[in-house]
């Protein structure tokens, strides 16, 4: 099922921990019209960067965000974040492509990227409910704790 463009359920629902673990990860009805939202956020961003975007993860159940270590109140149990990588570009160089651009967003986040030894990720989010002020907040998450985005 296509939710946008270039983003699709499957996509947008894959989780190797899932099935290894037996886990369901099917949205219900609020958390899929929420991917849907999601999916035209990333369309957004895919527009600006001008480069597909890699998903990693999107959607999870309750159970598989449990089983990957996410914390009990993500936006990835709603539908509402994904955590993207983009080829050829940095999570630094992402965040600050998205912040200069007229993205709306929840938050941006530079997950674990370390500028020596590369890796990391960039997790975008929407907010969890359709009439709700996107926040705008850009963070940094990495070994040293979690901080502004500067």
């Amino acid at each position: 099922m296509q939710l946008s463009e270039h983003f699709s359920l499957g996509e947008l629902t894959a989780s190797e921990i899932a099935v290894r673990k037996g886990l369901d990860n099917s949205p219900t009805g609020v958390e899929l019209d929420n991917l849907v939202r999601l999916a035209q956020k990333l369309e957004e961003v895919r527009k600006v960067l001008g480069k597909p975007i890699m998903v990693n993860s999107a959607f999870r159940s309750i159970e598989v965000n449990e089983a990957v270590g996410g914390v009990k109140t993500s936006q990835h149990c709603l539908g509402c974040a994904a955590d993207i990588r983009i080829p050829n570009m940095t999570p630094d160089e992402v965040c600050r492509a998205i912040i200069a651009s007229d993205i709306q967003f929840d938050q941006l986040i530079r997950e674990f990227w370390d500028k020596e030894k590369g890796g990391g990720w960039t997790h975008i989010s929407i907010p969890n409910m359709p009439d709700q002020t996107p926040r705008n907040q850009a963070l940094i998450i990495d070994k040293a704790g979690t901080r502004p985005f500067a």
